[in-house]
């Protein structure tokens, strides 16, 4: 959902063309400062949140009968420029193991590892570091929680980490004038969702790597040879979807446009299904969850100044927030027509994944599928 997680791309630069080590030292040092708290409230909201993480497991599991007898791992609660860093790892970890080669970026990064981020080091790597640090410092006070499938966690070494971020938390409880601890448990379901998705299936990641890869991959089209693909589409005829999906179909190869739109399947398939487990465990785990869940859509709803609007729509934050809408009602549908446990047949290999035109006719992934 809209400020929980969110995946943005960095316009069209191959992520191994990043400084990655760059970016996190722009990012950290521009990003907004959180909300004021004392050192109580803030080791109170750690507390909270790491007991919340753990918490969350069971019913989870209960719910959508994934991950059963697997354990438990700690989640780590992070501050803005903690994300920073933990982002800058994870890209570049999406598409490959991280580079280990060091270079003088001239910043001083103030962090450990910044050499093993710093992939492109020549000035397009450095531009494009720039651009990315940008970016991450405006999603830094946007995001409130990220399970991220692609980076070691530190305590286990094993693939995947659950991130919260509690300055962000602390600052939207505040605003939706909510109950902390429900508020927290609250966000720690979805987030532990997208962890039990993972841990139960691991064949997720790979499908998610080698899709992305594909899209990101250096191709190196000619600007005649993308002009030549537009006029193809348009005189066509051939129907094309609307807004950022139709560009796409326009501006992509169709190689690229089907992992694209295997993406976008997925992520829409993964946050709808969180958002579906978040409703059916709150009411008997999160006892203000009708409040909460009402001022979080008035809040993710509303009225946006033109240069939010404006930023969302190049880092495509609303095209995130329909995947929440659009995958919570296929998989409603799907769990209210056959249960969980034949839904639970979509975890099982990529033929099983949703089509992209099966999100909003899902009885025809019914009927493929079961």
């Amino acid at each position: 959902m809209n400020d929980l997680d969110t995946v943005a791309d960095v316009d069209s630069t191959p992520v191994e063309n990043i400084d990655w080590g760059l970016a996190a030292s722009v990012g950290k040092r521009i990003a907004r400062p959180g909300p004021r708290v004392t050192r109580y409230t803030a080791d109170r909201a750690r507390a909270e949140l790491l007991d919340a993480a753990v918490r969350a497991e069971g019913p989870v599991r209960e719910v959508t009968g994934l991950a059963d007898g697997l354990a438990v791992p700690t989640a780590q609660i992070l501050d803005r420029s903690g994300w920073i860093d933990a982002a800058t790892r994870s890209m570049p970890a999406m598409l490959g193991p991280a580079p280990t080669e060091s270079g003088d970026d001239g910043v001083d990064d103030g962090a450990a590892g910044a050499d093993a981020r710093r992939t492109g080091t020549g000035f397009t790597g450095k531009v494009a570091g720039v651009q990315a640090g940008g970016l991450l410092a405006f999603l830094s006070s946007a995001i409130l929680g990220q399970y991220d499938p692609f980076s070691v966690d530190p305590e286990t070494g094993q693939d995947g980490v659950l991130m919260l971020v509690s300055p962000n938390i602390i600052a939207v409880e505040r605003a939706l004038r909510a109950d902390p601890s429900d508020f927290r448990l609250w966000v720690c379901l979805h987030e532990v969702t997208h962890r039990v998705q993972f841990s139960a299936n691991p064949w997720l990641a790979e499908y998610m790597r080698s899709n992305v890869g594909a899209l990101t991959g250096d191709e190196d089209d000619s600007v005649a040879e993308i002009v030549s693909r537009i006029t193809e589409g348009l005189r066509s005829g051939k129907p094309r979807e609307k807004g950022v999906i139709g560009l796409m179909q326009l501006l992509q190869s169709p190689e690229q446009f089907e992992a694209f739109e295997r993406v976008l399947a997925l992520g829409t398939l993964l946050e709808g299904h969180a958002d579906h487990v978040m409703d059916a465990v709150g009411p008997a785990h999160v006892p203000s969850v009708e409040s909460i869940r009402a001022a979080f859509d008035r809040r993710r709803n509303g009225p946006k100044n033109p240069l939010q609007r404006l930023i969302r729509a190049l880092i495509g934050m609303d095209a995130k927030m329909a995947q929440y809408v659009r995958g919570k009602a296929f998989v409603d549908h799907v769990v209210d027509t056959v249960g969980m446990e034949r839904f639970n047949t979509v975890w099982t290999s990529p033929e099983t994944m949703p089509l992209m035109s099966e999100i909003g006719t899902p009885d025809a992934w019914i009927e493929r599928v079961l």
